[in-house]
């Protein structure tokens, strides 16, 4: 798993964000997140021809519909804090507890420099 990342590899993951345009400085402080996003991006496999993207805009309202981009979020969410974190320069964060008949967590085979 590769843990260092170059400058550009941040700048660009950054600008794909959304949280820089291109050639902008990224401030020190959005590089944390931006290396976060990078090394999920890594180690979470998406479905073939779905690409991970940051949402625009969350909408939580008073009667427990939470909309993603004017679409209503589809699976359920229990009625748990839900954590809101703002960041005016940069991607805010939403954070909730959704609810699931089962839940299964596949342990992922080791890597060969693991080994």
């Amino acid at each position: 798993m590769r843990l260092t990342y170059t400058d550009a590899d941040i700048a660009t993951k950054a600008v794909e964000l959304g949280l820089i345009t291109d050639g902008e400085p990224l401030p020190n402080r959005l590089r944390g997140k931006v290396v976060a996003a990078l090394l999920q991006e890594q180690t979470t496999p998406t479905p073939a021809g779905a690409e991970p993207k940051l949402a625009d805009e969350i909408v939580i309202q008073p009667n427990g519909v939470i909309l993603v981009d004017g679409e209503p979020f589809p699976w359920l969410v229990a009625q748990e804090p839900v954590d809101v974190r703002l960041s005016p320069d940069g991607a805010s964060t939403v954070r909730m507890t959704l609810l699931a008949a089962a839940v299964q967590i596949i342990k992922p085979e080791p890597r060969e420099e693991q080994r």
